[in-house]
């Protein structure tokens, strides 16, 4: 059977062979041995507080599971809105909002939307892989950079004007980041939201881990950018994240309006509507009840972190800026490869550095992590992540883990 070439360029998921071969050595235990802990995967251990599911079940009962509109029910486009005014003091047009099947649905819409094929999207190295593979998978090319711990492993606009050429039709950024848990200044956004206007190029912002702001400075949307900067940014949003719906599958864009009946149409062919249950549950976020159970996670999920990421840094695991939002640790493990006798990181990118390392840490801690393999070219071997979307007893158990191998 002959495979399309657009299928045979999307890469492995590497997070998930990573997570297969952890459920595998947690079957293979024996009684006596201790369980694996999972610290790959980036989803929440809380989910849906009581009202979301309340309002699935009565929308069940009820027989409200026809087909919505393509944009999604109007009250949720307005309830959305109204979180942006109330979180964030920013007046969006619900207008302006489409609710997707998923923040994937979300970038698979605004990159087939904008992206013709030759074009190419300025992003960090390190990002999130998927966020690549849509570009790609609408003809275009992923143009990684390299951004270190200097620029808190984001674009600058000097690169940008570095990097930019005939082909280039816009950046694609992730604020906060997935795996870094780091943000991008606002003066900084600013500066590449006008050098890609003056282009007349488009900027993309994930924004999935925006309610996941830890720090002032930071818990900013694109969307506020001022001169008209942020009407003309397209933000992909979800409530995976910060509202704990993982498996509901539901997100959403905030699109300049010119560009609102184009997806639209695209919505309309490829996904007919978002998930009318997961639609009607989601309006229950926006319960006061809910809001206040959501910062009081939002406030856990900080404790986490002011726990974590000082005890990794104890122990030589140097996360060399600290996350300001969503729940990973980016871990320089060079120190660490070493002092085991792991082989630095080879031409492959499954050869040695983070990559072994992982399946060490899993043997000796019962410990799963995240090689930076799946996050870029330019130093995978160098970085783990870990996820901190655990429990505190859970990631206490793994520092502990980690000192007795240490």
């Amino acid at each position: 059977m002959r495979i399309a070439r657009r299928a045979q360029r999307i890469e492995p998921f590497y997070v998930m062979e990573l997570a297969k071969a952890a459920s595998a050595m947690a079957a293979q235990a024996s009684a006596d041995q201790r369980p694996m802990i999972y610290l790959n995967i980036g989803e929440p251990d809380f989910t849906a507080p009581p009202l979301v599911a309340e309002a699935a079940q009565r929308a069940i009962h009820e027989g409200r599971s026809q087909y919505t509109p393509a944009t999604g029910l109007p009250p949720l486009r307005e309830a959305i809105s109204g979180w942006y005014a109330t979180r964030f003091g920013l007046s969006i047009d619900p207008g302006r909002i489409v609710v997707t099947a998923g923040a994937s649905a979300a970038l698979q819409l605004a990159c087939l939307a904008l992206i013709e094929a030759g074009d190419e999207i300025l992003m960090p190295d390190p990002s999130y892989p998927c966020n690549r593979q849509f570009v790609q998978a609408a003809e275009g090319r992923a143009v990684l950079i390299p951004s270190g711990p200097a620029q808190r492993f984001q674009l600058s606009a000097a690169q940008v004007d570095a990097h930019w050429t005939a082909a280039t039709r816009g950046v694609l950024l992730a604020s906060p980041s997935n795996p870094t848990g780091t943000s991008i200044a606002r003066e900084e956004l600013e500066r590449i939201a006008r050098r890609v206007r003056d282009r007349g190029g488009i900027t993309l912002v994930d924004e999935i881990y925006l309610g996941l702001s830890y720090e002032e400075a930071y818990g900013h949307s694109a969307l506020g950018l001022p001169d008209g900067l942020g009407d003309e940014v397209i933000s992909i949003n979800s409530f995976s994240k910060y509202f704990s719906m993982t498996g509901w599958r539901l997100g959403w864009l905030v699109l300049p309006p010119a560009l609102v009946p184009a997806v639209e149409r695209l919505a309309q062919n490829l996904f007919i509507c978002p998930s009318t249950l997961a639609q009607h549950a989601a309006l229950a976020c926006f319960a006061p009840d809910s809001l206040a159970e959501y910062e009081r996670r939002r406030a856990a999920f900080k404790a986490r972190r002011d726990y974590f990421i000082p005890e990794l840094n104890r122990l030589g695991l140097q996360v060399p800026v600290m996350p300001d939002g969503a729940f990973y640790a980016w871990a320089d493990v060079s120190g660490l490869c070493e002092r085991w006798g792991l082989p630095p990181a080879g031409a492959k990118p499954d050869e040695g550095g983070s990559w072994a390392l992982a399946f060490e840490i899993m043997r000796r801690c019962q410990l799963a992590t995240t090689p930076g393999r799946d996050f870029g070219v330019a130093e995978p071997g160098r970085y783990l992540r870990f996820s901190t979307a655990n429990a505190m007893a859970q990631l206490q158990e793994a520092v502990t883990r980690l000192e007795q191998a240490l």
